[in-house]
């Protein structure tokens, strides 16, 4: 595995850092291989009930596909996209820690994961149009599920410079810290995430996700609730209400 991408694992919460700052943690071929093997072995560890993903550094959580790599070839926007897809198909939720300015193809990393905590002073700006450049067409897709057509707009084609508040009023952030606090945030959001019941979490985000992508089968989400219904962590989670203690929910 890339050295520029370290993967960690602590009970049932995975941790995927960005680990190349001097580079502003930008995704060239050696890190984007790094990621696509640390996500598979996220996807197929059933113990595991969350995934971070952070930068390393105070500037930059990503600055997008490496530009150095894309001239050489070495990789293409379908590369960059084919981890993105990896990260959004996940069973388990995703939140993204960003450490820093999210930039390009960084926000659409960030925007791949289910939740996103970010800090004072970060900025967004994605500016493929001030080069030339069309964003690739499944990017453009998850900016517009995400964000919506007008704000898109305003990112993708006037490359708006987007910080502050103003980053949870558009809907790319969930809640905004303090720098010392954000490994802290995640931490607590991930453990509130996996102390719920996983069968209902991993069902319910199935649904959701199907649901934004016009793609719900009806029947298959009866089948995704049934299964919570019938599943001995409903009756965990009952008898652990009844009983005013924490429940031990097994997946099963």
């Amino acid at each position: 595995m890339s050295d520029t991408i370290k993967l960690s694992i602590q009970g049932p919460i995975a941790e995927l850092i960005l680990n190349n700052p001097e580079r502003h943690n930008s995704l060239g071929a050696e890190e984007l291989k790094g990621l696509s093997e640390s996500l598979s072995t996220v996807a197929s560890n059933p113990e595991l009930r969350v995934l971070i993903i952070t930068g390393a550094g105070e500037k930059t959580f990503c600055g997008g596909a490496s530009l150095v790599d894309l001239r050489s070839g070495a990789i293409t926007g379908d590369d960059f996209q084919a981890v993105t897809d990896q990260i959004s198909s996940l069973t388990i939720p995703t939140i993204a820690a960003l450490n820093g300015s999210v930039f390009g193809g960084g926000a659409e990393l960030a925007l791949s994961c289910d939740f996103r905590i970010g800090v004072e002073g970060m900025i967004l700006r994605v500016p493929p149009a001030t080069m030339g450049l069309c964003y690739p067409i499944s990017g453009i897709e998850t900016f517009t599920k995400k964000l919506g057509p007008n704000m898109s707009k305003r990112l993708l084609l006037a490359a708006e410079k987007v910080e502050g508040e103003a980053l949870i009023q558009i809907g790319f952030l969930d809640s905004l810290v303090a720098r010392t606090e954000l490994n802290g945030a995640a931490y607590a959001y991930a453990e509130q995430l996996a102390a719920n019941a996983p069968l209902s979490v991993q069902g319910m985000k199935k649904i959701i996700d199907a649901i934004v992508d016009s793609s719900l089968d009806r029947e298959e989400a009866k089948v995704i609730a049934n299964h919570c219904w019938n599943s001995e962590d409903l009756k965990e989670g009952l008898v652990a209400q009844k009983e005013k203690r924490a429940p031990h929910f097994k997946g099963r």
